[in-house]
């Protein structure tokens, strides 16, 4: 597919809704995010694009003027927006990405499907493998990002190939070896749009997939705060450590900013008790950050990601999204 010419790039005056080039799905200005992540906090996107599909995605970014910047956001599960909003555009990918299906002994997911529901697919057709996915609290998209995993696999363990729309509206598809696929990391360019994804799976007994999944749900019921308003873990294990262990060590279980607090449950989710606000959520991130460092000489790093801007006190500038 070969990209449209760019839009031109017009006066700083002009509202970004009116330099977007048309697309067939949704588009809305000063678009609420906090009702779409699973923090529930955060300020506005300046536009939110629900693209139909993928050739409507395509086209949008083909047809973008260069200067407009873009984020990428999927289910919400496993991201913090900032209570300054997000500027530029934003896209979600929602439901004309979440088909899910089964060919062979694959299954083949849009980047807007939840991973519990193709842990659910791949079960009705008798697919093993994809258990773990159902203890993941998010989208294939994010995913393919992150490398999610959970319950001892990761998605470079099932995945073959997955779907990609880059910044000048081309779509092609990539292998997994080609991904740079780590623990929760992934080599891919930060333009890149994942779509879709192709996921082996193995012939077995749906009886027995089902146990594994209900093992899964009652372990993460166990011992997960998953009826909070969390983004699921926070910190990254370090290598040879587990993140909580040294969440506990440095004495952060139960630890408040604001309304944000440390997860009595589970120490390395964060949870909004009802009155947070993102830059409590971040200042208590920050706040355990520095405590294990000091108590254990640990650095933790962040598996949730952070967009946005704070809401800027006078003469600050935005400082976008932390890596």
């Amino acid at each position: 597919m070969m990209p449209a010419p760019r839009a031109p790039q017009t006066r700083p005056d002009v509202p970004l809704i009116a330099r977007l080039p048309p697309v067939r799905g949704r588009v809305r200005a000063e678009a609420p995010l906090s009702a779409v992540t699973w923090f529930r906090v955060g300020g506005p996107a300046e536009v939110l694009v629900r693209p139909a599909d993928a050739d409507d995605l395509a086209a949008l970014l083909a047809a973008l003027p260069a200067d407009v910047p873009v984020t990428v956001i999927g289910v919400g599960s496993n991201l913090l927006v900032r209570d300054g909003g997000v500027r530029g555009l934003v896209i979600r990918l929602a439901g004309g990405f979440a088909d899910v299906h089964v060919t062979g002994d694959r299954v083949v997911a849009g980047a807007g499907a939840l991973d519990a529901t193709v842990a659910k697919v791949a079960r009705d057709a008798g697919l093993a493998g994809l258990e773990f996915l159902s203890g993941i609290p998010g989208g294939i998209g994010g995913a393919l990002r992150m490398n999610a995993g959970a319950y001892g696999r990761e998605i470079k363990d099932v995945l073959v190939s997955a779907r990609v729309v880059d910044r000048d509206g081309r779509v092609f598809d990539v292998a997994a070896a080609d991904l740079g696929l780590s623990y929760r990391h992934s080599t891919a360019p930060p333009d890149w749009v994942f779509v879709g994804a192709v996921l082996q799976g193995t012939p077995g007994d749906p009886i027995e997939i089902a146990a594994r999944m209900d093992a899964i749900r009652d372990a993460r019921a166990a011992s997960q705060p998953i009826r909070g308003r969390t983004g699921g873990s926070t910190f990254a294990n370090p290598p040879c450590a587990r993140a909580w262990e040294l969440i506990e060590q440095a004495g952060c279980r139960g630890l408040r900013v604001g309304g944000a607090q440390v997860s009595e449950q589970h120490c390395n989710f964060l949870i909004n008790t009802g009155e947070a606000t993102a830059a409590d959520l971040e200042a208590l991130g920050e706040t355990v950050r520095r405590r294990v460092h000091e108590t254990c000489g640990v650095d933790l790093r962040w598996e949730i990601r952070r967009i946005g801007d704070p809401v800027p006190a006078s003469g600050a500038t935005r400082t976008g999204e932390t890596p």
